[in-house]
């Protein structure tokens, strides 16, 4: 049966059944395959005809996980990696070479500034930094060798928000490839590539998963696009491992429900927080006070599961917030079942000199809050004493 919900193909959607005719897909923990004789070896190796030839390349497990992301998300292609950092070094050494420049939002993940600044910096690279919240400014910064524009949206940890729209006509214009982490979204709030972006990358470890277990990444696009991909994945070798590629197949089947309750109850924390006397600063995309409301109501379902605040009294204050949770956990990850609290000016984005975090909006009160999946009165009691 065809459909075009999101919950139906993300539970029905799996492997060709085997002779054992079973319910749920097997795990398929094998490196290497059988050929029936020397030519299909042959034609497999020369790609003209589909077939696994070694899991490194692919497996039934990651075609089964990839093939259910390119449906939610829809792509027409893509490739599983090891873990989410892995996705965006693969995507930027798939298609940067030397000599080439990147216009990247100044908002990223702590790990993506490093390749940018201390890896493809070294390599010929180039970049510039923009600000999501001044869209005016993106224009200027395309030069004649410009090839790709990378953002986050909503932004780590900021949850700062650009608009999909007025990007993918900027790359169309420019002719560059636009690139997005929708790793906080998730395809079931938001498709970049609907938007026109040419590539959605996710660190699959986060909401994929979404119960703290498995590494894991995805890269979703156009065929061709994703051809490059694989050419320079196959050598490189960061492929996502059978094992966790099942465990992620089997966590997209509950993810629509997951993410409900998530920004249900994240949404429920940032009301409570932006009337705390302690707390001076809230940022949750569909709380009206977000500076990008408007386009976040626009282009995401529901607004996530992440809560970012900036405690009254800097990093003492943040501290004691952190050593006073009883629940949540301190924790460097996020997306998880169980609530998360994270320091990033000492944690995730500890690698940034202090001016570089301020840029983007990571005080020493900063703190991230993945809000988990337990009842709200607990969430919320949580955090009242700890504000206490």
């Amino acid at each position: 049966m065809k459909s075009e919900n999101f919950e139906t193909i993300a539970i029905r959607t799996q492997t060709e059944r085997s002779l054992h005719k079973e319910h749920s897909s097997p795990i398929y923990l094998t490196s290497s395959y059988k050929f029936e004789d020397a030519e299909e070896m042959r034609a497999l190796f020369a790609n003209e005809k589909e077939g696994n030839v070694y899991s490194r390349y692919s497996n039934p497990n990651t075609s089964e996980f990839i093939e259910k992301m390119c449906l939610l998300e829809g792509a027409e292609d893509g490739f599983a990696t090891a873990t989410g950092m892995a996705a965006i070094f693969t995507t930027f050494g798939a298609f940067l070479k030397n000599g080439d420049h990147l216009v990247s939002s100044r908002s990223v993940f702590g790990s993506t500034h490093q390749l940018l600044t201390n890896v493809f910096s070294n390599w010929g690279v180039t970049f510039d930094y923009a600000d999501l919240d001044k869209p005016q400014d993106w224009e200027a910064l395309i030069k004649p060798n410009t090839k790709m524009i990378f953002v986050e949206t909503p932004s780590n940890p900021g949850i700062d928000i650009i608009d999909l729209e007025f990007l993918g006509n900027l790359a169309k214009k420019h002719n560059v490839l636009l690139v997005v982490d929708n790793c906080f979204a998730t395809p079931y709030l938001q498709q970049p590539i609907k938007y026109g972006a040419h590539i959605s990358i996710h660190s699959a470890t986060k909401y994929i998963d979404g119960q703290g277990r498995v590494l894991g990444g995805v890269i979703l696009g156009a065929k061709g696009l994703i051809a490059d991909v694989i050419a320079f994945a196959r050598h490189s070798g960061p492929a996502l491992s059978p094992f966790n590629a099942w465990i992620l197949s089997k966590s997209l089947e509950t993810l629509a429900i997951r993410m409900d309750r998530h920004c249900e109850n994240a949404l429920k924390v940032a009301e409570y927080l932006e009337k705390h006397p302690k707390v001076k600063l809230v940022k949750y995309p569909f709380l009206p006070s977000h500076p990008q409301y408007d386009i976040a109501k626009k282009q995401m379902k529901q607004g996530g599961g992440i809560v970012t605040i900036v405690v009254e009294g800097g990093i003492d204050a943040a501290r004691k917030f952190m050593d006073g949770l009883e629940m949540f956990s301190i924790s460097a990850n996020l997306a998880d079942t169980r609530s998360i609290a994270t320091h990033p000016a000492t944690s995730t984005h500890s690698k940034l000199t202090e001016e570089q975090r301020n840029e983007v909006g990571i005080e020493q009160g900063s703190i991230r809050l993945s809000i988990g999946l337990e009842h709200i009165n607990d969430i919320l009691a949580d955090i009242e004493q700890a504000l206490a």
